[in-house]
């Protein structure tokens, strides 16, 4: 790979399509990434399409043989990237963007396999008795992103760091699990833990929206899950003085959005199983320019 004090056209191209990939698909994770500098910025857009290819095989339509040699190919791609014999001329701008950003900034590769092995969670269909289990499901399919992340950002005490975007992790990937328990439930999937279900009663599932259909205190489950994605987003927001002022700014950006919709759940519990919750794009826009001002829109 080139050297890093001088970025070929290829190179620029493979970041500009990163980027599309980014802004066009990174619903919440796209507002704060804007309020990086430049190289920050590319850096992140090359984490999230390779974190974005990594899920779209596993949620594909491609039968469970098709998805492991896929996932096994990016496996390879990480591969390829730690022994630095990628090439700015290769055809995959995501692998071409990576690897530069990975020449630039510590990026913790590994965390991708780790990211890999969530995603076949998914694809083995696997379900959770324990919250300590869906504990570790959320560190592979969230934490590491918070750790690449970190790789790019920098921080001033990387092994608190590294815990505190785990749990912060845990907090965004809870919201999310709540925000689409109905549609996970149509497709068969059942994040929350079994011991939980069973203790407010709702083993029946969510797939239907009529009001009490999914059996039990659902509202109860969703306020005692909501609480627990709280009590991690007050410990990872942690994370922020550990940053410099962007990188904080973008980290403040994407987990206010995010705590802004667990509000919205815990307000209205069940508004989850009529459809899938999201805040206005002005409501976004006005929570990530907060977080570059220096405050925590809540």
């Amino acid at each position: 790979m080139e050297g890093i004090s001088r970025v070929s056209p290829q190179v620029i191209a493979a970041y500009t399509y990163c980027e599309a990939v980014t802004g066009a698909q990174a619903r919440n994770f796209s507002y704060g990434i804007r309020l990086l500098p430049q190289a920050k910025r590319r850096a992140m857009s090359a984490i999230y399409a390779l974190a974005r290819r990594i899920d779209d095989i596993g949620d594909g339509d491609w039968p469970l043989e098709r998805k492991a040699e896929h996932l096994g190919r990016t496996r390879a791609l990480l591969d390829e990237i730690r022994e630095g014999s990628v090439e700015a001329e290769d055809t995959d701008p995501v692998k071409v963007a990576l690897a530069h950003s990975a020449a630039l900034f510590p990026i913790p590769l590994d965390a991708f396999d780790e990211l890999i092995d969530g995603v076949e969670m998914d694809v083995r269909g696997t379900e959770y008795q324990t919250f300590e289990q869906l504990r570790v499901y959320c560190r592979c399919v969230a934490g590491t992103v918070g750790r690449l992340s970190l790789g790019v950002f920098g921080c001033s005490d990387p092994k608190r760091g590294a815990e505190y975007a785990d749990t912060l992790g845990l907090g965004l990937q809870l919201t999310n699990i709540l925000r689409d328990v109905r549609e996970d439930a149509a497709n068969g999937r059942t994040y929350l833990p079994a011991e939980d279900l069973a203790r407010f009663g709702c083993e029946q599932g969510f797939a239907d929206a009529r009001p009490g259909a999914s059996g039990g205190d659902f509202r109860g489950l969703v306020l005692f899950e909501a609480e627990r994605a709280q009590a991690a987003f007050d410990e990872g927001l942690l994370l922020l003085p550990m940053l410099d002022r962007r990188s904080r700014a973008c980290v403040a950006a994407m987990s206010g959005i995010y705590h802004r919709l667990l509000e919205r759940i815990a307000a209205e519990p069940e508004a989850v199983l009529r459809g899938r919750m999201s805040l206005p794009a002005w409501e976004k826009a006005y929570v990530a320019l907060s977080g570059l001002a220096g405050g925590r829109a809540s």
